[in-house]
């Protein structure tokens, strides 16, 4: 269980100070995304704590580059007030407040405060890269491996669609119109395909083989880490719920719950397809692959972090019927799911724990509609 990610100062000396020249400029632009609204006069008390900080983030890395501070002091104090940032940013966003800018010459309409979430989240990624070492030639690589899991991960929903239409067709021409059953069916086929597609595509482009794919016959600690993964998923569930709640914030309904409460009939499909298809194949492609690559580049821990975000990232377009606060807090909830799924898989090293536990978690959410 060892971290596999490669020399975090990458044999290059004279690119470290790279990365505080990039974290410099990340946190400026945070720290500008923050300090426009305010001198438009939002006084939200979360945008002025956010401000701070990320005035606190660049005076940190600027001190790095100038010597006045050490190389693992600043990423300290960089790393905890841009993660400060992104808790208040959000915070502030979910409240109701965007900060939100026009383009005079497009019109378009630009959320500073989602700005300053974005870049600060980028920014503690480059406080804890200088904290650790790496130099800039590391951080570009760790850079471009993080997008390629997002492009990777994004293939996965397309695939999905592809795969929707391509089994939707030929039963279309069979049977006619699809009753929601059927379409029902066919979205957790589609999910099947394009999942599995997509993951086994990686590992064929990749040269990996099947023995990649970590699958073993589940002993009595795996089964204990099955029951363990299940209270933590509701426990952080519950916990997210409670600060949301307490902060007076409403998260999105996930668009199946809708769906569901619509035709309750259809938990008799989703339930036994959440445990056999959506558990299996997201694991299969966001931890066996996502996560597991990102173990050359990354160390676990991290790697366990960036696949939540990419994890995340995905799943925006199952609350974009809400508004952006609502979505950010839904999306909260995904990213301590994926952590969780994502430390019981690195602690594992078996793909079956994780699939089953996410895919039980999420039956189990339908079952109190099998039972009204």
């Amino acid at each position: 269980m060892g971290t596999t990610a490669q020399s975090d100062a990458d044999g290059d000396p004279g690119g470290i100070d790279v990365v505080p020249a990039v974290g410099t400029i990340v946190t400026a632009l945070a720290m500008g995304c923050l300090l426009v609204p305010v001198r438009q006069g939002v006084d939200e008390p979360t945008v002025l704590g956010a401000s701070a900080f990320a005035i606190i983030a660049v005076v940190a890395f600027l001190a790095r580059r100038h010597g006045v501070l050490e190389r693992q002091q600043s990423g300290l104090v960089a790393a905890a007030s841009s993660a400060l940032v992104v808790i208040l940013s959000a915070t502030a966003i979910m409240l109701g407040t965007s900060g939100s800018i026009i383009l005079p010459e497009v019109g378009w309409s630009i959320s500073l405060l989602f700005g300053a979430f974005v870049t600060s989240f980028a920014a503690a990624g480059v406080a804890i890269a200088d904290y650790a070492s790496v130099s800039g030639a590391g951080l570009s690589r760790r850079t471009g491996h993080f997008l390629e899991m997002v492009i990777l991960g994004l293939a996965g929903l397309v695939a999905m669609q592809v795969a929707s239409v391509v089994v939707s067709i030929p039963m279309m021409v069979a049977v006619g119109e699809l009753t929601e059953f059927q379409w029902q069916f066919v979205s957790y086929l589609a999910t099947g395909l394009g999942l599995g597609t997509v993951a086994f595509g990686y590992l064929a482009v990749r040269d990996y083989s099947l023995s990649y794919i970590d699958i073993k016959a589940p002993t009595l600690q795996t089964v204990v880490w099955m029951v363990v993964g299940l209270f933590l998923i509701f426990g952080a569930n519950i916990a997210v719920s409670v600060l949301m709640t307490g902060a007076g914030v409403e998260s999105a309904e996930h668009s199946l719950s809708e769906t569901v409460e619509q035709n309750i009939g259809l938990v008799v499909i989703i339930i036994p397809a959440m445990i056999l298809i959506v558990g299996p194949f997201e694991e299969l492609l966001y931890r066996n692959v996502v996560q597991k690559s990102l173990y050359g580049t990354f160390s676990r821990p991290s790697a366990i972090v960036v696949a939540s975000t990419v994890f995340a990232v995905v799943h925006v377009g199952a609350y974009a019927t809400a508004g952006a606060g609502e979505v950010l807090a839904s999306l909260a909830s995904v990213f301590a799911l994926s952590l969780v799924l994502g430390t019981i898989y690195e602690r594992t090293d078996n793909l079956v724990v994780p699939a089953l536990v996410h895919g039980c978690y999420n039956a189990l959410l339908f079952v109190p509609y099998l039972l009204s």
